[in-house]
């Protein structure tokens, strides 16, 4: 195998997103239900016999994007001296809080564990995603999850179908600006999963999205767009992108335009992350 094309990246959306603490390291403790979604970034991977590069289809990723990171990464962990050139069909936008640096860093281990022919095991792959972002660790799971910790603990999760409208203002939000502020709430106390269960979309808050609001006011502004529509909006992640459950009869054709410069899509959940089942499930079976 010389090369893998057309390899998808989903986004996610966060269904809730509580923090309820902070470790003695500065990392905050979350809770929250990760949904994939089925706008994806595309990937194309050639297998070099050394040396990484990478290539821009779409928009221009910055020079730290966590693709060729989660590349050397790779290499690092396993001992591979091959190389490979990567290419980049970028669509879902960035500093949007829909996790799609981490989903294309989860793609191009995944990718490149079968091109290398390494053989590494979800859990081993989990672990060098963690150390390149807290989201890569679900994307590789490949399921919904209910996320604890700082992401790395993952319980998989099932959810109704449905469809969601998702809306990107203009601005984006960097995530450590979010987290940095000093009037987020940190001290929720836990949920529990079967709490969640109960009503998966209708369920706690975001509690990053009054900070995003004052911020970005595209935020807010995004959430008064979809409450024109009659939609109750929450932020996802640490923003700025903002969605709302699309209910059965509602017709999808007659949203009005959004402003200039606003991304806004209708999504459905994937019943699971396309790559499942591209490496073994069990660290006993890793190289």
């Amino acid at each position: 195998m010389r090369a893998l094309h057309d390899v998808p990246a989903p986004a996610k959306l966060n269904l809730f997103l509580h923090v309820t603490g902070r470790r003695p390291d500065g990392m905050h403790l979350l809770q929250s239900a990760f949904m994939l979604v089925d706008w994806c970034d595309t990937l194309h991977f050639e297998r070099r016999a050394t040396g990484l590069s990478r290539e821009d289809l779409a928009a221009p990723l910055p020079a730290d994007d966590l693709v060729l990171a989660a590349a050397r990464a790779l290499q690092s962990a396993s001992g591979t001296a091959l190389g490979a050139h990567i290419a980049v069909h970028k669509r879902i936008p960035s500093e949007a809080g829909l996790g799609g640096g981490s989903s294309d860093a989860a793609t191009c281990l995944l990718a490149l564990n079968r091109l290398w022919g390494l053989s590494l095991s979800v859990p081993e792959l989990q672990q060098v995603g963690l150390r390149l972002g807290a989201d890569v660790p679900f994307f590789l799971g490949g399921h919904h999850a209910w996320v604890e910790g700082v992401g790395e603990r993952l319980t998989p999760i099932a959810l109704p179908r449905a469809r969601f409208i998702v809306v990107k203002p203009p601005q984006g939000l960097a995530t450590a600006h979010i987290f940095a502020d000093p009037q987020l709430k940190r001290d929720t106390d836990a949920a529990i999963i079967s709490g969640f269960a109960a009503n998966p979309y209708a369920f706690g808050a975001n509690e990053l999205q009054p900070v995003a609001e004052r911020l970005c006011p595209g935020v807010a502004q995004a959430l008064e767009w979809l409450a024109s529509l009659g939609l109750a909006g929450r932020m996802t992640g640490s923003g700025s992108a903002v969605f709302a459950q699309v209910p059965q009869g509602f017709d999808c054709e007659a949203i009005p335009e959004a402003p200039a410069g606003w991304q806004v899509r209708v999504c459905g959940n994937l019943g699971a992350h396309p790559l499942v089942g591209w490496a073994p499930s069990d660290d006993s079976v890793g190289g």
